[in-house]
């Protein structure tokens, strides 16, 4: 055992590891996580995981039980009744919630959960819907309900005194109403039904809520509210504990909220598609439920206004048939819940959690400056139990600006580490943890950020964050391999600082002629190119690079990306046939299309391409059949039209509509040329073989092909990485301006062996250890074509050939 696990035991003896029960941690991980094996999960805020013995449980169950549609009155029927009714008394039981006071309601999730809250709780002009600022979406969307009714809605933050957590502030943020001028003139009763929601643990930052509120807003909430006129009415309280529940789930025989909800897969990973809520008897009654459905009804006629509902509270709001498999399979979950004890798990997800935020928060560069923003923590909390087994935080270089949580997320993955970056669909806390303001995110917004997308830094602010969270078979490794990982990765230290990739001033002198070894065309985006001794130069590039593209019937543009198979479909262009042919090992002929669109339907058509409509033309069904075969999947193919639609790089490297020709690049990601060095590719090999080495795997080692990074132009001669620096370059009397390096991704890793693909880490994970600048791994540079006459290109008329002199910085 070595001495940082040494230490960390000293700390956590007592709660790490599940002393009292009958397998250890690291029996567990051993015999029940067998597919983790160098594999670090760190999203159970997001989705928990299964074990095998769950699964085998299940499988054995399912194969050997018979269980039939709970709506009738067979064996098997009555088998699947008995079952589901044992299950709502293992959710009731699991949240300490009497069946004389608690219903468990079965739904496809915590967010149907939440939604039946919302349409079914009795909203009035008088009502008011209040929830904490850090909330997931689910609870947030509650508010159209309300708004709709005529209710206000509006979020509060809470501010608990340090020294007295009896003691509590409500911070009230803007009074959102609609429909206000249609309820003005109805009469103010003072006994309309208002909600209070709030999260057991929030999904974002890890704060635990007193579940005291409950109690306080039930009771108290003039006081609370400070004489607010929406202090008024009968209040009632749902807890959000979809994430909390997985850890330390409301204790319901203390805290009679009225509705709680939870997720099962965040409790054990399956089954998914199965959350509960748990009402309150007295609360149920007050739902107003519009719809009925089978299962719902004692009696219905069909063809006049007659229905009678059923009585029973789960009967009542269950639509239709309750997934009675996914219900059977709760129970083995429960099991290893059980076996471990909620509290036991508590603590051993806090001891990790602990741990990794203490090491954060101590991580400084050489310089001073500290490493890791926290959120949602403070010196007591660090040290105290107020945090679930969540860490959210962003990343500081030495001068102070941010990593993007992007380029943590890709490192932490090609380290083999899973985790979650954005804002976990919590923009409350997002917003309240990131000092972003309104007029901040309104700007984000205008500036394209969205949802899932890759705008990590706008305006010099991240947009989101990076989370880790643990779950109940999470181990000290797992932490220890994060922490390590982010040491190595974003801390600069003394003898690392030349680690991190650094972009030369000035262009290095090469040390040698520098000539052109290899010309690759890509024809199809995406399908494997060909190389030719020499090649025609167009106003996009080279001649036919990326001029067609292959797309689903549902116009997505298709890539190695997600359909890796396309590196299989081989192409080559005869110039003096004028044809394209296309190969592929499932299509026994090859297909051979004109380049004078003999081949055309006659149909234009306009394709979304990197975000902009472009024109194109479209091909026969003989063409797009032979295209779905090779591919195992229905796709067409297009090519590009030569109108003004199609998309170009301007000088800042964004893509936008072309009015000048001579900017034009066809299908092309970037730019409409990418170069590498083959002095490059030696050195990153030799980088790679040095890893090997000290990773003790050299017998593995392999080395990176340039056809690897699908480039234009190879190039050799020159001293490695040499081309970093160039801002042109001539071939002939044809000049090219450098965009700038190309980010690299990990379709790079992606390795075409024996007819099948294959993933790894190399050679992005190389890469990644020294050409890092600004979030970007760079390899190769891109270059665009400067027609200096301003003239449309002629077909054939100026070509570049392998052999020929590459001039570096010639203007």
């Amino acid at each position: 055992m070595d001495s940082h696990k040494d230490s960390f035991l000293k700390d956590f003896k007592d709660l790490y590891g599940y002393p009292n029960s009958p397998n250890t941690i690291d029996e567990i991980r051993a015999t029940h996580f067998k597919r983790l094996d160098g594999l670090v999960y760190l999203d159970h805020a997001g989705a928990t995981l299964y074990s095998e013995l769950q699964m085998e449980a299940i499988f054995k169950d399912l194969s050997s039980n018979v269980y039939g549609n709970p709506h009738s009155q067979s064996d098997s029927s009555s088998a699947t009744s008995d079952i589901v009714r044992e299950a709502r008394q293992q959710v009731l039981d699991f949240c300490k919630a009497s069946p004389k006071e608690y219903s468990c309601i079965f739904t496809s999730g915590a967010t149907a959960a939440l939604k039946l809250v919302g349409e079914a709780f009795p909203w009035s002009h008088e009502s008011c819907y209040m929830y904490t600022i850090e909330n997931h979406n689910s609870v947030l969307g509650i508010r159209e309900y309300a708004l709709k009714q005529g209710a206000a809605a509006f979020a509060i933050d809470i501010e608990e005194d340090a020294h007295d957590s009896t003691s509590m502030r409500i911070l009230q943020h803007q009074v959102q109403r609609r429909n206000e001028a249609k309820f003005l003139q109805e009469e103010r009763t003072g006994n309309a039904y208002n909600l209070f929601a709030f999260p057991s643990e929030c999904n974002f930052s890890g704060s635990r809520f007193n579940l005291n509120l409950v109690k306080r807003m039930k009771e108290d909430s003039a006081r609370i509210l400070e004489g607010s006129p929406f202090c008024n009415g009968h209040w009632m309280v749902l807890i959000d504990a979809a994430k909390g529940g997985a850890t330390e789930p409301p204790d319901l025989s203390q805290y009679s909220a009225d509705f709680v909800v939870l997720s099962m897969y965040k409790l054990f990973g399956y089954p998914t598609g199965i959350g509960a809520l748990i009402v309150r008897n007295d609360a149920a009654k007050l739902l107003k439920k519009t719809y009925f459905s089978g299962g719902t009804v004692a009696a219905s006629i069909a063809d006049i206004d007659f229905v009678i509902r059923r009585k029973g509270i789960e009967e009542l709001f269950e639509d239709g048939t309750v997934s009675f498999l996914s219900i059977a399979s709760l129970s083995h979950g429960f099991k290893i819940l059980n076996s471990l004890t909620i509290s036991a798990i508590n603590q051993h997800t806090t001891s990790l959690a602990r741990y990794v935020r203490k090491v954060l928060l101590s991580l400084q560069h050489e310089n001073g400056i500290s490493v890791c923003k926290l959120y949602g923590t403070s010196a007591s909390k660090v040290l105290h139990h107020e945090l679930g087994p969540i860490i959210s935080f962003n990343l500081k270089r030495p001068d102070g600006s941010w990593y993007g949580y992007r380029e943590v997320e890709k490192l932490a993955s090609l380290s083999g580490i899973q985790l979650r970056t954005g804002c976990f669909c919590n923009p409350g806390a997002c917003a309240k943890y990131l000092g972003l303001s309104h007029t901040d995110l309104l700007s984000n917004i205008e500036a394209g950020h969205v949802c899932w997308d890759d705008y990590d830094i706008v305006h010099g602010k991240p947009t989101g964050a990076v989370r880790v969270s643990f779950g109940y078979m999470s181990t000290y490794e797992d932490a220890k391999k994060f922490v390590d990982f982010i040491k190595d990765s974003f801390v600069a230290l003394p003898k690392q600082t030349a680690r991190l990739y650094k972009k030369d001033d000035e262009a290095r002198l090469p040390i040698a002629k520098i000539g052109l070894r290899s010309i690759i065309i890509y024809p199809i985006k995406s399908c494997a190119g060909f190389s030719a001794e020499s090649w025609p130069l167009s106003n996009n590039g080279l001649r036919y690079d990326r001029e067609w593209l292959l797309t689903s019937l549902t116009g997505e543009v298709l890539t190695q990306k997600k359909v890796p198979e396309m590196c299989f479909v081989s192409t080559f262009v005869d110039l003096n046939l004028g044809i394209l042919y296309v190969e592929s090992p499932r299509c026994k002929v090859r297909l051979a299309i004109k380049l004078i669109s003999d081949s055309d339907n006659g149909v234009r058509n306009e394709i979304n391409v990197h975000g902009q409509r472009c024109e194109v033309q479209g091909y026969d069904n003989e063409v797009n059949s032979w295209f779905s075969t090779a591919l195992d999947r229905p796709c067409t193919l297009s090519r590009c039209s030569s109108s003004n639609y199609n998309f170009c790089m301007n000088k800042n490297k964004n893509i936008g509509m072309c009015i000048a020709e001579q900017s034009i690049s066809n299908f092309a990601n970037e730019a409409q040329f990418l170069l590498i060095s083959e002095e490059s590719i030696f050195d990153l090999n030799n980088r790679i073989s040095t890893r090997d080495v000290q990773k003790g795997t050299e017998g593995a080692s392999f080395k990176v092909n340039p056809m690897r990074f699908r480039p234009n132009l190879v190039i050799s001669g020159g001293e490695p990485y040499a081309e970093d620096g160039w801002k042109n370059l001539r071939i002939r009397n044809k000049y090219f301006s450098s965009l700038g390096g190309c980010n690299r991704c990990q379709m790079i890793n992606i390795v075409h062996r024996d007819g099948q693909v294959q993933k790894s880490n190399e050679p992005l994970a190389t890469l990644a250890s020294y050409r890092r600048d600004k979030g970007k791994i760079l390899f190769g540079i891109l270059l665009r074509y400067e027609n200096s006459d301003g003239d449309q290109v002629q077909d054939n008329d100026i070509w570049v050939q392998v052999g020929d002199e590459v001039h570096p910085n010639c203007i």
